[in-house]
């Protein structure tokens, strides 16, 4: 894993959840800016060193996870539409 990604850590959470993130502490810039889900029910936020003080305050959020655990869970049906057609 490349070292910029040693101390990152991400927080999966309900898109209803997403009033509550302040986005001056992680690395998303907006609720436009974020990645959501296939089905756009949740959404994540990452950032590096310390947890913000707005994650105590997120409902049913699922993490944190290392930058591993995250690219494992990106790859899923959940967050991925898997390319069903041809390439030109």
């Amino acid at each position: 894993m490349s070292d910029i990604y040693t101390n990152r850590k991400y927080l999966i959470f309900p898109t209803s959840e997403l009033n509550k993130v302040d986005f001056s502490q992680v690395h998303e810039t907006s609720v436009d800016t974020v990645r959501k889900s296939v089905n756009l029910q949740k959404t994540f936020v990452k950032w590096d060193g310390d947890t913000p003080s707005f994650v105590s305050s997120i409902v049913g959020s699922e993490g944190p996870y290392n930058h591993t655990e995250i690219i494992a869970i990106l790859i899923t049906s959940e967050w991925t539409v898997p390319f069903t057609g041809s390439m030109p």
